[in-house]
């Protein structure tokens, strides 16, 4: 080979697609600023100038206009002239006053504490365990415990999540037949709420740690639902309550590696010991092989890095159940980014 041979240049729009990728935490740190000042909120009723965002919010108007020229060009918001922006499509969700509002989650998600996890990511890749846990000094639940203004963001954001995920699931599965729902760390219960608004002969168990069921209480009374669901405390590790005929969790085995993830399912198993038609139903995503767009390869990173589990493919899964003494029934795809999997004790 000649030594003088010339690579061939890229495409710019290579280039640009590298540059795009680099430049991430910029956009989410942008995003944070226009879901902390609501700007949503205030773009509900019309376009506004820069100046008078800057005046209702108390932001300094060169920064603000700035920060709001990044996010039209994401298509959050758009910008026509003298420095006005109105609401996109995108940026309507981000009001909060709309049932399908991605508000708390876009809290959540571009939240500082993400910006300091992210930047010990190496120490999971070296080692594999949860870089969380090197940067605040604990596993990231134990924190949340004791921090509680992260705890109500995260729950929050998890909350909504719920609350938006409920409508595919109920629409896709068919919850009738079963008397006694548990559901397994189910935060503020919306899940479970949203399935017996739908079975009103059908009860409830919240399941969960006390100081998230201190925020859970206060939305089923005003739900109106103190006499259908019961609340217990507790740690799934060790058992869940029995009573149950089938026994729910939303986004709970992807915060665990295979191993702890199967003592949840094994005690689940043993509380359904006495239930012949017992079942188990995860609502969790489903990763696709390949190398398509799929939003849950990138909260697998999330779960890397801070809880130390993973998603999941369906092979995978089918091999969890096994493991825990469960088969697998099948699988429920939804509108959300969440399938539903029913197993069965073997």
């Amino acid at each position: 080979m000649s030594m003088d041979t010339q690579v061939q240049a890229p495409p710019p729009e290579a280039i640009q697609q590298v540059l795009q990728i680099g430049t991430g935490y910029i956009a989410s740190s942008a995003l944070q600023v226009a879901a902390r000042l609501k700007i949503a909120d205030l773009l509900a009723k019309g376009p506004r100038t820069a100046a008078a965002l800057a005046s209702a919010t108390g932001a300094n108007e060169d920064a603000l206009y700035r920060i709001m020229r990044v996010l039209a060009m994401l298509g959050i918001f758009s910008e026509s002239s003298n420095r006005t922006f109105a609401l996109t499509p995108a940026g309507e969700t981000l009001r909060t006053d709309v049932p399908w509002s991605t508000h708390p989650m876009a809290i959540w998600l571009t939240d500082p504490f993400h910006f300091r996890v992210h930047a010990d990511i190496m120490h999971s890749v070296q080692t594999g365990a949860p870089a969380g846990e090197k940067t605040v000094g604990m596993p990231v639940f134990e924190y949340f415990a004791k921090n509680p203004e992260e705890s109500e963001v995260f729950n929050n954001a998890m909350t909504a999540f719920s609350g938006s995920v409920a409508p595919a699931v109920t629409e896709a599965y068919d919850f009738t037949g079963i008397s006694t729902l548990v559901d397994v760390a189910g935060g503020h219960g919306e899940i479970l709420m949203a399935i017996l608004r739908q079975h009103p002969d059908m009860r409830g168990i919240l399941f969960d740690i006390e100081h998230v069921l201190a925020g859970a209480r206060p939305r089923i009374a005003a739900a109106g639902m103190e006499s259908r669901v019961a609340t217990t405390s507790g740690d799934f590790f060790k058992a869940v309550p029995s009573g149950g005929d089938a026994y729910i969790m939303k986004h709970i085995i992807h915060d665990w590696p295979d191993d702890r993830a199967v003592v949840i399912l094994r005690n689940i198993h043993r509380a359904l010991a006495n239930q012949p038609n017992g079942r188990v139903i995860l609502l969790e995503s489903i990763i696709q092989t390949g190398d398509q767009l799929d939003f849950g390869k990138l909260i697998d990173i999330e779960m890397l890095l801070l809880p130390g589990g993973r998603e999941r493919t369906e092979a995978e899964f089918r091999r969890l159940f096994e493991l825990a003494g469960f088969k697998l029934a099948r699988v429920v795809p939804t509108r959300s980014p969440l399938s539903v999997l029913e197993a069965r004790p073997v």
